[in-house]
């Protein structure tokens, strides 16, 4: 019998806590795209996450939001659309958009300008892991959408292991989890990729498809016994949000105080919990504390230096 994969409940994990770069190092890179993936192995993270949708002509396409306004030039190439939907677009069409620009327009404006996630960065930071050549990178109109084949085909050549987020709510994309299930395995990626979920039965779909590939349930309500829901999905790791309006740990309650007692269930009942999206040093240790097995971050190099 071959050995279970690590990320699967029972397996070896690869490291007692995961340092798991979201959409890729998105505090130093355009997120979700080839460059801000790669640039995540230089904060030695084992794992980066991202985000899969499906284009009008059927291609896989990475890419966090439903609509394309937030992170492409979309707009302006394609001006006077009614809506800017990823499945509003042939994947000739999503080729064409410019998927790093705006960043280097963001991290150039004052802290408090720039999109949440990008507030705390600091001076510091920017200069100590953005480059001028990467500025310039970014901002050439050379960086575009990548596929989920171009995605996997990078942790590959990296050896990272990469935490698929089905994005299903509310495009209802038919197939969508069969066909990443069918290409992670053609790649021979099974035991290097955790397909989560806000769709919770695209998880039941994922095991009804595969016993090797790890599921993690994503959430951001606060759910009673997760580890009891867990084995009724045969999941893998509960993922819990701890962050501004989708914490569920307590950080932001009236009181300010952690509460572990999902964490505590699930880790009791021999699950994983990778919490997003913590950026904050402090809620790294607090979480760290609780028995979490990893962290989906902005900042990998927070994360990297809480647990040195």
């Amino acid at each position: 019998m071959p050995e279970l994969s690590p990320l699967r409940r029972g397996g070896t994990p690869p490291a007692p806590v995961l340092n798991i770069a979201h959409r890729g190092a998105r505090a130093f890179a355009p997120e979700n795209t080839l460059q801000a993936f790669a640039k995540a192995k230089i904060f030695g993270c084992p794992m980066f996450e991202m985000d899969v949708h499906v284009s009008r002509d059927g291609e896989l396409i990475v890419h966090h939001d439903d609509q394309l306004t937030r992170c492409t030039d979309v707009q302006k190439k394609f001006p006077g659309r009614d809506t800017y939907y990823v499945s509003d677009f042939t994947f000739a069409e999503l080729r064409t958009l410019d998927a790093g620009n705006w960043y280097v327009e963001d991290i150039a404006r004052p802290a408090a300008q720039r999109q949440s996630f990008l507030q705390t960065l600091t001076d510091q930071e920017i200069e100590q892991f953005v480059s001028a050549a990467d500025r310039a990178e970014y901002a050439s109109g050379e960086i575009k959408l990548p596929t989920l084949r171009e995605t996997l085909d990078l942790a590959l050549k990296t050896g990272m292991m990469v935490n698929i987020e089905i994005k299903t709510i509310p495009r209802m994309y038919a197939g969508l989890t069969a066909k990443v299930v069918a290409l992670v395995e053609s790649l021979g990626l099974q035991r290097a990729v955790l397909i989560s979920s806000f769709d919770h039965q695209q998880l039941l779909e994922v095991r009804r498809l595969t016993d090797v590939i790890a599921t993690g349930a994503l959430s951001s309500d606060r759910l009673a016994n997760p580890g009891g829901y867990l084995q009724l999905l045969e999941a893998d790791a509960y993922n819990p949000g701890c962050y501004g309006d989708y914490d569920s740990t307590g950080f932001g309650s009236v009181t300010g105080k952690f509460d572990p007692v999902s964490i505590v269930n699930a880790r009791s009942a021999g699950f994983g919990v990778n919490v997003w999206t913590c950026n904050d040093p402090d809620q790294m240790r607090t979480l760290i504390g609780a028995g979490v097995t990893g962290i989906i971050t902005d900042f990998a190099n927070r994360v990297r230096d809480v647990l040195a």
